[in-house]
């Protein structure tokens, strides 16, 4: 399959702040159906993509092998595979593709019945694992810290009351129990298991976590004057993303001058490329309605070293 059955969000603005040109070498850490790819293939640049769900790979069928090289990989390795101030531009687009999640047996999905998995990979647990085995006061953190669901512990109460007898095996089952648990949608205009669903899918493929590691990695990997853009699909991700650039441009708060002095920090490895992020426009979100919450922050590497190597 060479076509895109994804639209790729927030593309006219990555392609701006990125700025690829001929002869320039951009990594896209987040391959997925590749759309950021062919928008940066089309202006003449070649692209590095990353993935580590390997049937992305099908996605890549017709595209110039002269440009375009695809890795199996976490983005969050691009600096190992590719080298140190080794490339022009880095994208990373943290939203799930719509590929996982139209296809139900990827597990993403609690309006399609599929096998409760939801990896991006191949390897490591599924969140059927996770729901059937974690402890009642760790499933209730991650419905609360990566959901943000306040009423993460009467949910996993409830879930360890019913594994004890018949374990989850199945998306639906546990969307359907959790709104049940809830009291049902009461009104509400999102399901009630959205929020649980997503603090299993981030817990699951340590989304969080690698999303600090790439940021690093891409640090890295980054020429001088190398641009990178990320968009961001809840707070979670762009709290992380919004403090890193933050951190890294020096723009930290002054701290109380009743507080002891800080300590220098190293010199900034990145400039902001413009303030706060850039927001789909009206249009977009209406023509894609996936797009709605993302958000773009961009910034342009300087010639400072690494922090790891500054500190």
């Amino acid at each position: 399959m060479s076509g895109a059955p994804h639209t790729p969000v927030l593309l006219t603005e990555v392609l701006d702040a990125l700025q690829p040109a001929p002869g320039q070498t951009i990594v896209d850490g987040t391959f997925g159906a590749g759309g950021y790819a062919r928008g940066i293939l089309a202006t003449g640049a070649k692209v590095v993509a990353f993935d580590r769900d390997p049937t992305a790979r099908r996605f890549a069928e017709g595209l110039d092998p002269d440009r375009f090289r695809f890795v199996g990989a976490r983005f969050s390795e691009m600096a190992e595979v590719l080298g140190e101030a080794s490339v022009d531009g880095v994208a990373l687009d943290l939203g799930v593709s719509s590929m996982q999640l139209d296809e139900a047996e990827r597990g993403f999905s609690f309006m399609r019945d599929g096998p409760l998995d939801m990896r991006m990979g191949d390897a490591g647990q599924t969140a059927a694992d996770l729901v059937n085995t974690a402890d009642p006061a760790e499933l209730a953190r991650i419905f609360f810290v990566y959901g943000e669901e306040r009423q993460s512990r009467r949910i996993a109460a409830a879930i360890a009351r019913r594994r004890a007898e018949q374990p989850f095996t199945r998306t639906l089952e546990l969307a359907e129990f959790i709104e049940k648990a809830l009291g049902g949608r009461r009104g509400a205009k999102v399901h009630p298991a959205t929020r649980a669903f997503q603090g299993l899918r981030i817990a699951v493929n340590e989304e969080l976590s690698e999303l600090e590691a790439g940021l690093v990695a891409a640090e890295r990997a980054l020429k001088p004057q190398g641009r990178l853009c990320v968009v961001t699909f809840h707070s979670l991700e762009d709290r992380i993303v919004k403090t890193f650039l933050a951190v890294r441009a020096g723009r930290t708060p002054s701290g109380s001058r009743h507080a002891p002095p800080r300590e220098i920090q190293a010199e900034p490895s990145f400039q902001l490329l413009f303030n706060g992020a850039q927001a789909p426009s009206e249009a977009e979100v209406a023509a894609n309605p996936r797009a709605r919450s993302a958000k773009l922050r961009a910034a342009v590497r300087t010639s400072a070293p690494v922090w790891r190597e500054a500190a």
